[in-house]
């Protein structure tokens, strides 16, 4: 299943078209699939890649992503593959390092994938030009490096972290009369600040209160009382997006809350800085998130239409307890193997490559992901085109906010907040 490594012509991408190679498939056990369509298929391979149990404070551990990755190519397989070509999932260590990117994308390269599929790097200069020299799609990746949103070969299927905060701006503005906002002191956090502020001023709501805050600091005290003061006693809101580091942000932000009589302020992040595991692990309901509004990608993790995904996680995972199935990464990993899934199916043709991948979404071809995500298309006029933003085409997020320590629906449906990365990227 993922062990084997499929026989491969000396010419990658190239037709395995004598009796001979068809043949040696047949020999191998890799010949019709049940569910095939059209005589002999060959195998496809694709590389997912994530850290896996890195140590550290600020580490990042997606280990759920490559489990889900593998979990996926079983059930798959017992479903007669992927339009009938047995899927071939090889997983990799990013260890969340430059090197390690690279090193993944290189192995890539080594196994004749024809796609990276539900990744997750921070490190996208480093495994996107092994990837764009190859030509192999890199599909529905987290989202977590600017490159995914650049890359000619990129395929992303959520709007990253642009989008959440665009959407996460519209969310406080509808109740929320001041904001502050406490991101990380860099280049990267002056750009979300920039998001908010955009969004917020289009709802007619004030700038925020941009507070500057060190990335990697066991305290924020220094963040927290600037925070509280701007937010005010009534009617404020205080954001903050920090990663891991959120987490310490608001045991700060709760111990000095009391001092100053601003009990009533309504906290907010964005899906990955605080999600579901997080709320779960900080004491569900009496968690310090409890009440506080979220913005997301997807739809609440109680939503029917994940109903699919729990499924297989039940019946392929065999108890895999990196296996969450309220974790975006794993949520992710889910839609951009239903992305891969949905093309091969449209090109239906006995033999896969890169190439034919590429061109198949570079032309428009549509990944119905079941309602996970509006349809998605990657052609020319599907691009948001943006100088910042050229390759996002899922421009909608979600509202959502912790109750009874669960993420719920806040805002039935989507929000699309294109018009605000489109103004954001032409003022910035």
């Amino acid at each position: 299943m993922t062990g084997r490594r499929r026989p491969t012509s000396p010419r990658p991408y190239k037709f395995l078209t004598s009796t001979a190679a068809v043949g040696a498939l047949l020999a191998t056990g890799c010949g019709v699939l049940p569910g095939a369509t059209g005589g002999s298929r060959e195998p496809l391979t694709v590389l997912t890649w994530a850290p896996s149990g890195v140590a550290g404070p600020d580490a990042v551990d997606m280990a759920g992503m490559t489990a889900m990755a593998r979990t996926y190519a079983r059930w798959a397989n017992d479903n007669g593959g992927l339009d009938g070509h047995k899927l071939r999932v090889v997983t990799c260590d990013e260890e969340d390092t430059s090197i390690g990117a690279a090193n993944c994308a290189r192995r890539a390269v080594e196994e004749k994938a024809v796609a990276v599929v539900g990744s997750y790097s921070r490190h996208g200069s480093a495994f996107m030009p092994p990837l764009e020299a190859a030509g192999i799609p890199y599909i529905g990746g987290y989202g977590a490096s600017d490159e995914e949103f650049s890359s000619y070969n990129s395929y992303p299927v959520n709007g990253g972290q642009p989008a959440l905060l665009a959407g996460n701006a519209r969310q406080l503005a509808r109740s929320c009369e001041r904001v502050s906002v406490v991101r990380p002191d860099t280049l990267s956090g002056d750009g979300q600040a920039w998001l908010l502020r955009t969004g917020l001023t289009e709802a007619g709501r004030p700038a925020p209160t941009d507070i500057r805050a060190p990335e990697s600091a066991t305290s924020y005290d220094a963040s927290a009382g600037p925070a509280l003061d701007a937010a005010g006693t009534a009617d404020g809101c205080v954001t903050a997006v920090l990663g891991k580091r959120t987490e310490t942000f608001f045991d700060s932000f709760r111990r000095l809350e009391p001092s100053y009589g601003s009990g009533s302020v309504r906290i907010s992040s964005v899906l990955g800085s605080v999600d579901q595991p997080l709320i779960d692990s900080t004491g569900g309901r009496n968690s310090p998130f409890e009440g506080a509004y979220i913005t997301g990608w997807y739809p609440d993790a109680g939503d029917a239409r994940w109903d699919g995904m729990r499924n297989v996680i039940r019946e392929h995972a065999f108890g895999d307890n990196r296996i969450d199935p309220d974790d975006t990464g794993v949520q992710t990993t889910w839609i951009a193997f239903t992305v891969l899934k949905e093309i091969v199916k449209a090109i239906d043709s006995p033999q896969i490559n890169a190439w034919k991948l590429a061109s198949a979404l570079n032309g428009g071809t549509p990944a119905d992901t079941g309602g996970l995500t509006p349809v998605l298309r990657w052609s020319f006029e599907d691009v948001l085109g943006s100088s910042s933003y050229p390759r996002i085409v899922n421009t909608r997020v979600t509202f959502q906010v912790v109750r009874d320590g669960r993420l719920v629906a806040d805002r039935k449906g989507f929000m699309d907040v294109a018009k605000t990365l489109s103004d954001a990227s032409a003022k910035s």
